[in-house]
This record gives C-alpha cells, structure tokens and sequence, in this order.
C-alpha cells in the first residue's frame, strides 16, 4: 500500500506551523480570524486529497469564506461531489488533522486514515477552489493548494465566487456527460441556466417595480454585476453597499445577518413606503427580504417568510399541473417563528419537520420529500427535487393549456433553484418569481400571517458542554431540573416559547423566547437568561426563587 512521502509533507508543513489553539470542524467548517488559519487551510487540502481519492477521483470543493464574520475572520469548508456539504463522519478527521501537534501525528493521523477507511493513495485528487473579496483569501489559497501538493491532488482554483457558486459547480463537474448533468461548469453557465430559467418563469408578466438589493459590500456585489446582463429587461435591481475595494466595509452595518438581528435597514439604504429591497451575506449563500410600511415601520421577510411563500407557491403549481403524487414538504428549526409553521400546517397543510440548527440537517430532512423547501429563519436555504419528482415533472403532460403552462412553470422553477445549497442569487429569483406571477407586493406577502414577536440573546457560560438538547435542540435534559424550571416560567405568557441551546462555536447559551407581545417577550428572555446565568454561577442544583 502506498504511503505518505513523509520528507514532501515535512517541507511543506513547515511552512504552515501549528498555533497552540484547538480548532473544530463544525457545520460551517474552520471559521475564526484569518491570522490563525494557516495550518488548518494547509492541513485541510490534505484532507481533500484524501476525500477525492477515497470517492475514486471525484472533484471535491473548496471554498474560503467567512460568510456574514467579520472582514479580519476567514475559514474555509470543503464540498462533495454532488454539492453537498462534507459528509458529517469527515468532520472529525478534520478536527484531528488540524491539531496533530507534530509531523509525526500528522503522518500517522493521515496513515491511519487511509488504513481504517481503506484509501487508495495511488488514486487521482482533483480539487477545484473558490474564495470571497477577503485580503486574506490569497495567501489561505496558497496554503490550501500546498497542502494538495503532500498528495499531489490536481486543483483548479476558479477565483472570487460566491460559495453557492463553487456547490454548483463541483456538482456540474461530477456530473457531467451522466445523465444527471447539472449545468456548464463555471460562473457564466451557472448565470446562463439560472437566467434562461427566470425568463420562462416571469415571461408574458407585468414587471415589479425595482428590487433595491444590498450585497453587504461582499463578493455577491461584483457577481451579481456579472449576472444582470444575462437577465436582460426581465428584472430591474438597483445594488447598493457593493464596496468591496474597501476590506474594512465587508458585512459592516450591512448584509443580511444585520438586517435580521438588528430588524432594521442596512446602512447605505434609505428605505421608502413599500420600496421591495433585499440583503445578500457576506458570499451570497443568504438572503432576507424587507419593506417599510405607510406607518414607517420596518417588516422583516426573512427565511421563514420565503419558505411560507415558495411552499405556497409550488403546492398550487403541482395542483395546477394535475400531479397529484408529489408530496411538498417543509423542514424548520426550532428558531423558526411559531406563527410560520402554524401557517403551513394549519393554512397550507403542509407537513413541517423539525430538525437540529444547521443546513446540513436541513437537507437531509428535506430529501425525504418529493419536494422539500427547507429555510433557516436567518435566510439560508433552498427548496430540493427528488429524482422520482423530476421524473414525474419531466414525463407529465398536461391535459389542458392551463396544466401544460403548469407544468412548464414547475420545470423552470426546478432550474431556477439552486438545489445544492442555498443561493441568495436562486433565492432572490424564487421569490421575484413568485411576487411577478401573482403581481404581490411586498406588504401583501407579508399578509399571509403576523410573527409572533421574538428575541434571541446569548448568556456567557464557563463549559457549554455541560447543556444537553434533545427534540431537535428544543429540550434540554441537562443539567438536570433547568428544563421543568423553563417550562414553569414559558406557562406565565401568553402564546409563551422559549428554548435553551448551547453555542457550537464559543462558551455562550443562546436563549430563544417569543410571546405574544413584545414586551413579553422581552421579559421571556430575560427570565430564561436569568435562570441559565443563576444556574451556570451556582454550578449546582436550582434555587425555588427561579422557578417563579
């Protein structure tokens, strides 16, 4: 059996040393500042070699990116062949990889790899590599390709692309000449199917009035430049906050995950009643939709609005095509606003899951479905096809015009959704979709139900390891007793829900509450972060005072 070249990888790794910091693998990958991510960009290009040689040569994608972080943050995560996110099983050889303390734990981490997962290191790597608008991308690139090098893995590195770019195009090139071909692999085929799509979708439509978009002065400003001369007239978009030439500016007051937390405008955008406007994060794998109403108050759209609005829209299509056997299905987590999933259960009849905070739960859940519209209340998320849907979609023939014109419809929609992650630029053209086929403004999508106010605060904890969830992290089962002492408290308000869950990324509790009104929900949370700092300070059992 092959082996590592052990004086190539000592070479190599020298030039990329270990800080003493303990890095994780988590669902966004490394993410931390970028002065610290040396080692681990270097360490994860050997586990991408390793990841392609296992799939037999399959291309495997790289993309360096901090999403909505901070300008001086980076990270980076790795894609699967057919978009997806890296396998979960994998994360923890990343973790280990990037804390082998020595050469020699690196060797033998990277031997025993091999040997318990039964890698052929004769096999080729083929690796292709995107990055954001980050002064720091450069040099991680550099240090990710040298660790490619320790296995001699091919890589072609695309540039500045959006993240769900560098998805769509690892999955373009694994498929290509199958018959599950996804599209031309690059950034001008990817403009070109998503264009084509949108025009099919809105063509014979009266036009909205101009989208005003806000790219967070990342990488989805000088992309989406790129992409709206393939729209041509079909859809008018003024940009705004698309300074990337100024590092310092990226996610700024800005960008969705702003917008969101903050529910209010970015800077940069003047909002005006009934103006339809939009936030893209940092590499444009997010988006939330906004407006101001005649009274001058902020309303957020956000993800869990987008899923009520698409799943509402691909139910009546699939009745209009006659197409009785495919099943929509809608897939929350717990932050999902409690009137959102009332709506689709009670007013759309959908059936909702409930699944643990991250995309990759998300889409798993949502591949149970024929067609799943999975969204995170924070605006990531997409709507999937099963194989037997398109199958479906594909074959139908309708027996009308007007199940033909849904059928057509429902075809074009499956083009215009970027199914292996989520996309700002396939969310965005979903939504228009929508709003320019029933002629909506933004106030009367908003209509479909009120959210229940709702806050999250976050409460600094000396272990969070010690804070156990369950039910899709809506229960904890420890530390003992904190959950009935929640409970007791969530009874005292009307409409009450509050749930408890560790931070996967630094010593902090996050606590969710809503209520019926926004003062209740204010003093919600604030019992609940009160009980868990009460409770992480005594490092014991619960006192009756926090029961009241």
């Amino acid at each position: 059996m092959a082996s590592v070249n052990v004086e190539n990888l000592s070479a190599l790794s020298a030039k990329h040393p270990k800080p003493a910091n303990t890095f994780t693998y988590g669902t966004a990958g490394f993410r931390m500042n970028a002065d610290l991510l040396d080692s681990v960009i270097f360490r994860t290009g050997i586990l991408a070699a390793l990841r392609s040689k296992k799939l037999d040569g399959k291309v495997i994608g790289c993309m360096i990116t901090a999403s909505h972080n901070p300008a001086a943050d980076n990270g980076v995560k790795l894609v699967d062949p057919m978009g997806e996110m890296l396998e979960g099983s994998w994360e923890a050889h990343a973790t280990a990889l990037s804390n082998a303390q020595s050469d020699e734990q690196l060797v033998d981490y990277i031997h025993s790899m091999v040997s318990s997962l039964k890698i052929d290191l004769t096999k080729p790597a083929n690796v292709i590599i995107g990055r954001d608008t980050r002064p720091s991308g450069v040099a991680l690139v550099n240090a990710f390709v040298d660790g490619l090098k320790v296995l001699d893995a091919k890589s072609t590195d695309y540039g500045i692309l959006t993240t769900p770019q560098l998805h769509y195009i690892t999955r373009c090139l694994n498929t290509a000449g199958t018959p599950e071909a996804y599209g031309e692999p690059s950034a001008e085929g990817y403009y070109k199917k998503l264009a084509a799509a949108f025009k099919t979708l809105v063509d014979g439509k009266t036009k909205l009035s101009p989208l005003t978009l806000d790219c967070a002065n990342g990488v989805g400003a000088p992309k989406f430049q790129e992409f709206l001369p393939y729209l041509g007239d079909s859809l008018s978009v003024k940009i705004v906050n698309d300074d990337i030439d100024n590092p310092s500016k990226l996610n700024l007051n800005s960008g969705a995950d702003y917008v969101k937390t903050g529910q209010r405008a970015p800077v940069g955008l003047k909002l005006t009643s009934q103006d339809r406007c939009a936030s893209f994060d940092g590499d444009a794998d997010r988006i939330v939709y906004y407006y101001q109403d005649e009274d001058n108050t902020f309303k957020l759209l956000d993800g869990d609005k987008i899923a009520g609005l698409a799943a509402m829209f691909i139910i009546d299509l699939v009745k209009a095509a006659g197409i009785d056997s495919i099943k929509v299905g809608v897939v929350q987590t717990a932050y999902a606003n409690g009137a959102s999933t009332q709506y689709l259960r009670n007013t759309l009849n959908v059936p909702v899951s409930c699944v643990p905070t991250g995309v990759k739960h998300l889409h798993h859940e949502a591949l149970k479905y024929d067609v799943g519209v999975y969204f995170e209340a924070n605006g990531h998320g997409t709507v999937v096809f099963s194989p037997s849907a398109l199958k479906t979609i594909y074959s139908a023939e309708g027996s009308s015009p007007a199940q033909a014109v849904a059928i057509r419809s429902l075809r074009a929609l499956s083009e215009v959704i970027n199914q292996t992650v989520g996309d700002a630029f396939s969310d965005l053209l979903l939504v228009e979709t929508i709003l320019t086929q029933r002629q909506w403004s933004p106030k009367v999508w908003d209509q479909a139900y009120t959210d229940l106010p709702n806050r999250l605060v976050k409460v600094v904890v000396q272990d969070r390891s010690i804070f156990k969830t369950v039910d899709a992290e809506r229960k904890l089962v420890e530390p003992a007793g904190l959950q009935d002492a929640i409970d007791a408290i969530v009874l005292k308000f009307r409409d009450g829900r509050s749930f408890v869950r560790p931070s996967g990324t630094e010593d902090v509790v996050r606590v969710y509450a809503e209520a019926a009104t926004r003062s209740e929900t204010d003093e919600l949370a604030h019992r609940i972060g009160g009980l868990v700092f009460d409770f992480n300070s005594q490092g014991s059992g619960l006192r009756p005072r926090e029961f009241i």
